[in-house]
């Protein structure tokens, strides 16, 4: 997706956004003397959502070597790196709407997966201050880790359905039920999903059926041929996983503050979502061949 593509769908959000209110917010009454801000929101959701398919590992140098030298053209009113760093937290409200555009529907055949968003090494735990009563410490299959955990919900063609953001130690079961509610058909999980009750609270509500692998110390069970080629495929979100942490760059210890941290995420979604090829298991392409 082209540049020019991604701020003409950002800046038509932006004008419903303004049309809707949003940006109009409940004050105490007094007349406070706020800066002026020369760039418009479009453009600084559009460069915070570009950041993330530039390959860039980092965002001062994106802004500072790529936007003031070579996009000057497109966006004439550029601030300075420290003043659109002081602008970031204007645009948590509007990306988070935007994000809620961006996602995609239901096919009947849904991965859920957890991963780790770390935010310091495990040795300057003590020392951190930016994300002090805010992050935790958790455990996944490669160790121990200080930050959040970021939870997916994706279809069988790549598209992002739900997501939400915890802290490190929160179950990977807890927030399935709000996960899910728009669901329907099957959801594949790891062992971490593994539970009775989660099972049938799925399933009574909405009968959705959780399928999930089957742990050493308990005892076989029957499934559906289809259903276990289906589980073997559960690698495609953790392969978008590895995407949003290489390529989008949401996971770094660079964070000096909350509120940027989750413009980082949420743009690394948006930025996965506008990708023009995701990953696909392909079964509507084999159904063809089988038809055929």
């Amino acid at each position: 997706m082209s540049l020019l593509e991604l701020f003409c769908a950002v800046d038509d959000f932006c004008v419903d956004y303004a049309k809707a209110g949003y940006g109009e917010q409940i004050g105490s009454g007094q007349v406070k003397r706020k800066p002026k801000r020369d760039m418009h929101l479009s453009e600084m959701m559009t460069l915070l959502i570009h950041f993330h398919q530039s390959h860039y590992r980092d965002f001062k140098a994106y802004y500072t070597e790529h936007v003031q030298v070579h996009l000057r053209r497109e966006f004439p009113k550029l601030v300075s790196y420290n003043r659109f760093v002081e602008l970031i937290p204007h645009t948590l409200t509007p990306l988070s709407l935007y994000v809620q555009r961006c996602l995609g529907k239901c096919s009947g055949i849904s991965f859920i997966d957890a991963t780790s968003l770390v935010v310091c090494h495990n040795k300057r735990i003590h020392n951190h201050r930016v994300f002090k009563g805010l992050a935790e410490r958790g455990k996944t299959t490669l160790g121990w880790f200080y930050g959040f955990k970021l939870h997916l919900v994706v279809n069988d063609c790549g598209d992002l359905l739900a997501f939400c953001l915890t802290a490190g130690n929160v179950d990977d079961r807890q927030p399935v039920p709000k996960l899910a509610k728009k669901l329907f058909g099957k959801l594949f999980g790891d062992k971490g999903y593994v539970s009775q009750p989660l099972f049938s609270q799925l399933f009574t509500d909405q009968s959705l059926q959780l399928i999930t692998k089957l742990r050493k110390n308990m005892k076989g069970k029957l499934m559906l041929y289809t259903d276990r080629l289906l589980l073997r495929r559960r690698a495609i979100i953790e392969t978008i996983n590895d995407q949003l942490k290489n390529i989008s760059q949401i996971e770094h210890s660079r964070h000096r503050s909350p509120l940027n941290f989750l413009v980082n995420v949420i743009a690394g979604l948006i930025a996965y979502c506008w990708q023009p090829k995701k990953l696909s298991i392909g079964i509507l392409r084999h159904a063809d061949l089988v038809l055929t």
